[in-house]
Parts: structure tokens; C-alpha cells; sequence
């Protein structure tokens, strides 16, 4: 077989050359030809000759992420750009200033969801930043968003719709229609980045860029570690005790596992990724339930695998996506179940509480085992804030794991990943496990400097980390801490430690909240109004704000808490209290780990 350009009277090497050509390059060198074979090459060559190839339009990937999913696709589409010789500078939301993109070229931004449509931590102050009212014009600024979400949840892709929105209201120019994506969201995500490819050769070219990426940063580094999520370490477990007592009506542990001869790395403030799987008991009951055996062959994520193996494995049992139910629904025939779906806040409540038995038990009917299987999502490791400084702990990581309990049918099931660990693993046992950095969730880099941490419940995790850490580098800060949980008796979390801190005068201050001491709930927020005098006074003095914990209702009560302590101590109104708060966000000082 000869090569298609070997007929034609053109050189391949001028053809591949041609390739690389803009639109506009093509058009004056098709019309330089022209000229050339009319005999008047030579005088449009001298009005083209100094005309330099347009400069590439600068091109800026920011990611806005929580698990590492969005950096993955920013950092996937920055590798394809170069290889494009684009002029692209890649970052994360947490090293951008807001202010800088009205000065921008064109912005693509990977942003994920999380609480009730928010976007991750780091995207908050860029978030502020375009909904706030110094809000910039965006004219002559062009840009596209991919936006990651969770069909579970009711606003989904919420972060990115807003992103994209927002842009467009401010007057950018939309490059490409915005795309969202579900849990499974690898193949839509490709498929974005080469269009984007497209789009950006067609609009963006020029002469030769280098091509940029933002110094190496502690997300990249940890990446280049042998284990991660899609390879994690197979550890052990080496010690489950509870922090709680029996009275406490509720789980919660004390975790420790074994890292040895991984190599794994951390910093106080990462997260622990655990890969986990669903009891065998509850999997055989949802293939009676669905009227299957278990060796039915199904088309999986990864090839031909059977349905047992898929539900054990591979889908999540406790959570129910919309479109299963409303599909379940339309088949099984039950009036009650129809008008459920229909009504979103009771559906919303519907999900949040009842695992795929509990559909199954209430409103039986049998099912195909691929239509099962492809209604499900898929099931994802969990991230838990690590509990523990390597420098205390060595070759180990501590966890503080509350189990999940859901009641259906009269019983009780638990959480994956929590009753994984808090139930189902013995010391001995092997758990398979990865390190998730959170560059956005870090210690002072001075000692000396005063912090205040505020978390509830499990929320107290990564603040153990930190006095670990501090006692370790003989930290002369001044350190307090803002915990509440239900019971001063049954369920102070790390009590000992805690007080042993105070004894040493490493903890130079706690304010405890309990929910279900008195007649009156008292929680860290009324805390933080009780001591409004001093967190003002630590704030002047350069402390930083640490939070840990729910997002959807502590954290945003929390922050409107610390809001009016500003705006009241500092004598500011409502705008320069936020504009105050910014602030702290923006200089680190304000920094919260929250889900």
C-alpha cells in the first residue's frame, strides 16, 4: 500500500507543516500563493514579511476540587494543552487570586460540589469573589467549565452551573457549552478535554509558548507516590478501641493502621483515603430481594464480572440515585412510591435515610441483575481526616471513625467505610488505603503563631494531628480549642489527652459545648458568641481559624457565628465583615476541612 500523499505534487513534510497552521495563517498564506502565481509575490511578500505569527492567547486551568477528581481532569487537560504547545499555566483555587482573572485571557475551571451545592474549600473565595458585590466585569475574557457532581444529591453539578453562569452574566465569552458530570465521570471528562483541545487550537493559537505549570506543589508530589487511589496499600490494622461509652447510643473509634514499608507520606491536615466493600450479608439479601443468585453475568465497569461480585465491590448499597428510584418506581407499580418521587423534599429525605434494602423490602418487586447493577452508583472510597502527626507516630495513621447507622426493616445497617472500620475489621485484618493531600488545610509555617480550632464531634480528628505536630516542633502558639458533642460524660472525644495538653500548657484554652447536658442544646457556635471579647483579641493578634466538620449546617452556623463576633467587636457592618473574613481566607488565616 502507498501513502495517500504520495500522488500529490506536495511534499508530506509541507503537508504535516500545514497542519499546524491557524485558520488565519491559512487564509494570507492561500492568498500569498495566489499573488505568487499572478506574478505579484514579491510585493505581498513585503507586506507580510513583517507581519510576526499572532502571539498565543495565554490560557489558565484552574482547578477547584475536594477529593482530587477535578485536579485530575485540570491536570489531564493541561498535559494535553502542552502537548498542543499552547501557552497554558495550570493551578488550584487555593493558590489563585480572585482578582487576577478580570485580567485573564481565557479560563477553563474543573470545579466538583460538595455540602448543599457548594464548591470545594479552596473554590470558596473565588466563588465569593464573582457573587459578591464587587463582582468584576469579564468583558473580553473567554471561558469553559466542567463541573463533577453526585446525581444523588439534589443540586447537582451546583458549583459548576454556578462558575459558568456567573461568567457568562459577567460578561465572558462561553468557548463551549458547560458539561456535568456523575460519579462515573471519566469518559465524559475525556471526551471534554479534547474538545476543548479543539476549541482552544482553533482560538488560541500562534507562535511558539513555552507552555507553564505553577511550581511543584504538595498535590503533585504526593501524586508521584507508588500508592494512591487508583493503587492503594494493602495495610493492616493494628488497633479498634472506642472513644465513646456504651450510654452514647452510637459508635465511634479510635483507629490505628499499620503503614510500614509503604512509604506513604503525610502532613497533618491530609485525609486518609479507605477502599471499601459491603458485608456479605446484606449482599445476599438484596439478591433475594431482587429474585437473583448471584452467578448472573453482568456487563461491569471493568469487563464481565457477576452480580455478586459487582455488589459486593463495586456499587454502593446505601445510597439511592433519583433516577434508580424514579425507574424503580415507573416498574413496580405502588402509588405510594410513585407520588414519593415526585415530591422533592420527601424524596430528598427518602435517600438520605433509606439504603437499597429498605426500597427493595418496602416496595418489592424482582429485577434483571444488569438493570440493577446499572442503576446503582458506584462505589467509592471514603476519605477521613487523619488523626495523627507522623512525627508521634512513625510508620502509622490514626483515624477517628464515627459508624453510620441506617434502620430499615426493623434493622439496623451501617456505612460502608465506617462499619468497615468501626465493625466488621479485627486487629490483623488488611484494609487497602491511600494518603489524600489537603494542601488547603495546613498549620501556620510559624510556630509562634496563635490557632484556634473548632470541631465538633469527629471533627476533632485533625486537631489532634495539629497538637501532635505542635508538641513535636515545640510550638510556642497559643492553642485553643472548640469542642462540642452530646455528652461531657459519655462522649468527649481523646478526654485524657486533652486535659494532658492543659496540664502542659500546649492547650492554652478549651471551650466545650455539650448538646444533651442541660435543658438548654448548647453548641460551638454559642460557644464561640460566649467568648466573642477573646476570639476577637486572638484574631488581632495573627491566629489563624480552623474548622472541621458538616458542612451543610455546623460549618455554615459556625461562620455566621465568627461573622458577628467580627462585625461586632471590630465595629464593622455586614459587608466589611465579610470583606474582613475574605480576608483571613485569602492570607490562609481562615481554613476549613469540612464535608
Amino acid at each position: 500500500m502507498t501513502d495517500s500523499n504520495s500522488s500529490l505534487p506536495i511534499p508530506a513534510q509541507l503537508i504535516e507543516q500545514l497542519s499546524s497552521l491557524t485558520g488565519q495563517q491559512k487564509a494570507c498564506l492561500a492568498g500569498y500563493l495566489w499573488a505568487e502565481s499572478q506574478g505579484a509575490g514579491a510585493s505581498i511578500a513585503e507586506n507580510i514579511s513583517g507581519l510576526a505569527v499572532a502571539p498565543k492567547r495565554k490560557i489558565t486551568v484552574i482547578s477547584v476540587s475536594a477529593t482530587g477528581n477535578a485536579a485530575g481532569i485540570a491536570k489531564k487537560l493541561n498535559e494535553r494543552l502542552q502537548s498542543e504547545s499552547l501557552n497554558v499555566t495550570l493551578t488550584n483555587a487555593s493558590n489563585y487570586k480572585a482578582r487576577q482573572l478580570p485580567k485573564e485571557d481565557i479560563v477553563v475551571i474543573a470545579t466538583s460540589t460538595q455540602g448543599d451545592g457548594e464548591p470545594p474549600e479552596e473554590g470558596v473565595l473565588l466563588h465569593s469573589y464573582l457573587f459578591g458585590k464587587k463582582a468584576p466585569k469579564l468583558e473580553g475574557v473567554s471561558f469553559a467549565v466542567i463541573g463533577l457532581g453526585d446525581t444523588s444529591y439534589p443540586l447537582f453539578c451546583q458549583a459548576g452551573i454556578d462558575f459558568d453562569t456567573k461568567l457568562g452574566e459577567l460578561g465572558g465569552e462561553r468557548l463551549l457549552d458547560r458539561v456535568d458530570c456523575d460519579v462515573d465521570f471519566e469518559a465524559p471528562s475525556d471526551a471534554w478535554i479534547e474538545a476543548v483541545v479543539v476549541k482552544l487550537k482553533e482560538v488560541a493559537g500562534g507562535n511558539t509558548t513555552a507552555a507553564t505549570t505553577e511550581p511543584a506543589t504538595e498535590i503533585s508530589i504526593h501524586r508521584e507516590s507508588l500508592y494512591n487511589k487508583d493503587n492503594p496499600f494493602t495495610a493492616t490494622l493494628l488497633n479498634s478501641h472506642p472513644l465513646v461509652t456504651d450510654n452514647a447510643e452510637r459508635t465511634i473509634s479510635h483507629i490505628e493502621i499499620d503503614l510500614d514499608e509503604s512509604g506513604l507520606q503525610y502532613q497533618v491536615g491530609d485525609a486518609l483515603g479507605v477502599v471499601t466493600n459491603n458485608p456479605g450479608e446484606v449482599v445476599e439479601e438484596v439478591l433475594e430481594c431482587c429474585g437473583l443468585s448471584g452467578a448472573e453475568n453482568i456487563n461491569g465497569r471493568t469487563g464481565l464480572i457477576t452480580i455478586h461480585e459487582a455488589l459486593t465491590e463495586q456499587c454502593d448499597l446505601n445510597q439511592l440515585p433519583p433516577k434508580f428510584l424514579k425507574d424503580y418506581a415507573d416498574t413496580v407499580g405502588n402509588k405510594e412510591l410513585a407520588a414519593l418521587v415526585e415530591d422533592k423534599r420527601k424524596l430528598k429525605d427518602f435517600q438520605a435515610w433509606t439504603p437499597l434494602i429498605g426500597l427493595l423490602n418496602r416496595y418489592p418487586q424482582k429485577l434483571e441483575a444488569q438493570r440493577l447493577y446499572d442503576g446503582l452508583k458506584g462505589l467509592a472510597p471514603r476519605l477521613y481526616s487523619i488523626a495523627s502527626s507522623q512525627e508521634e507516630v512513625g510508620e502509622e495513621v490514626h483515624l477517628c471513625v464515627g459508624v453510620v447507622d441506617i434502620e430499615a426493616n426493623g434493622k439496623i445497617y451501617n456505612g460502608s467505610a465506617s462499619g468497615l472500620l468501626g465493625n466488621r475489621l479485627e486487629e490483623g485484618d488488611e484494609v487497602q488505603v491511600f494518603v489524600e493531600p489537603n494542601p488547603s488545610f495546613r498549620l501556620p509555617s510559624g510556630g509562634d503563631t496563635p490557632i484556634i480550632m473548632i470541631g465538633p464531634g469527629t471533627g476533632i480528628a485533625p486537631f489532634r494531628a495539629f497538637m501532635q505536630q505542635r508538641n513535636a516542633d515545640d510550638a510556642e502558639g497559643k492553642n485553643w480549642l472548640f469542642f462540642g458533642n452530646r455528652n461531657y460524660r459519655d462522649d468527649f472525644l481523646y478526654q485524657a489527652e486533652w486535659i494532658e495538653y492543659r496540664d502542659h500548657e500546649l492547650l492554652n484554652k478549651f471551650s466545650l459545648a455539650w448538646s444533651r447536658d442541660g435543658e438548654k442544646k448548647v453548641y460551638v457556635q454559642d460557644k464561640i458568641h460566649e467568648e466573642a471579647d477573646e476570639f476577637w483579641r486572638w484574631l488581632e493578634q495573627g491566629a489563624h481559624i480552623y474548622v472541621c466538620g458538616d458542612a451543610s449546617l455546623m460549618a455554615k452556623d459556625v461562620e455566621k457565628a465568627i461573622l458577628e463576633v467580627i462585625a461586632k467587636q471590630g465595629g464593622k457592618d455586614e459587608d466589611d465583615a465579610i470583606e474582613y473574613l475574605n480576608e483571613l481566607r485569602e492570607a490562609d488565616r481562615y481554613q476549613r476541612d469540612v464535608y
